[in-house]
Order: structure tokens, then C-alpha cells, then sequence
């Protein structure tokens, strides 16, 4: 599949990332910048975040992918993951679609 990738983590924290990626560039001598950062991510090649679909009804994004998803588009739907088929996927992207991103810009 080459449109699309699937992230799922366990036993992760996008806090403990950032602070390992931190104390690496600390270790190497490297001074701190967002490129800096971003090679020394878990996996460095992810693409960043475009749509994150929260599912079960929850508000929050639980420490997951924040370095990754800074500039995401957030669908949240009250479906649980167990019940969760193609046609919720495309509500999600067809919500999507129709966002004006910005990219962090006014």
C-alpha cells in the first residue's frame, strides 16, 4: 500500500519520545531543533499525522504521535474500534476533505 499508513502503538508514549530524542541529541552534542528532533523520533521516516480518527466516543488524543500529529485534522466518532468498518473510515475522510488546512497559518 503506498497511499497509506497505519500507526499503532503499544506500550508508547509521545511524551517519552520527545524526552529520548532530547536526551540523544544531548548525548551527541547536537544542538536542539525541530529537524534535530524529528531524526531522532522512534521512527524517523513516518510521515507526519494528516487525519487522526479518535474512535469510542473519546475527546483526547492519549499521548499518542504528539510530536507527529502538530498540525493533524482530529475526526472523533462515538463507534468502538471492535465495530469500526470501511464505511465510519470514509465518513472520516469525507469530513476531512472538506478542511481547510492550514498548516498552523491564520
Amino acid at each position: 500500500n503506498r497511499k497509506l499508513t497505519l500507526t499503532i502503538c503499544f506500550n508508547y508514549g509521545g511524551r517519552a519520545e520527545i524526552v529520548d530524542a532530547v536526551k540523544q541529541l544531548q548525548a551527541e552534542g547536537v544542538a536542539v531543533s525541530e529537524k534535530a528532533i524529528t531524526q531522532r523520533l522512534y521512527d524517523p521516516d513516518m510521515p507526519e499525522v494528516d487525519l487522526w480518527v479518535r474512535t469510542s466516543g473519546e475527546s483526547r488524543i492519549s499521548n499518542f504521535l504528539i510530536w507527529q500529529a502538530a498540525y493533524a485534522e482530529y475526526v472523533f466518532q462515538d463507534k468502538l474500534w471492535p465495530d469500526y468498518d470501511r464505511r465510519d473510515l470514509w465518513a472520516a475522510c469525507e469530513e476531512y476533505v472538506h478542511r481547510n488546512r492550514r498548516f498552523g497559518r491564520a
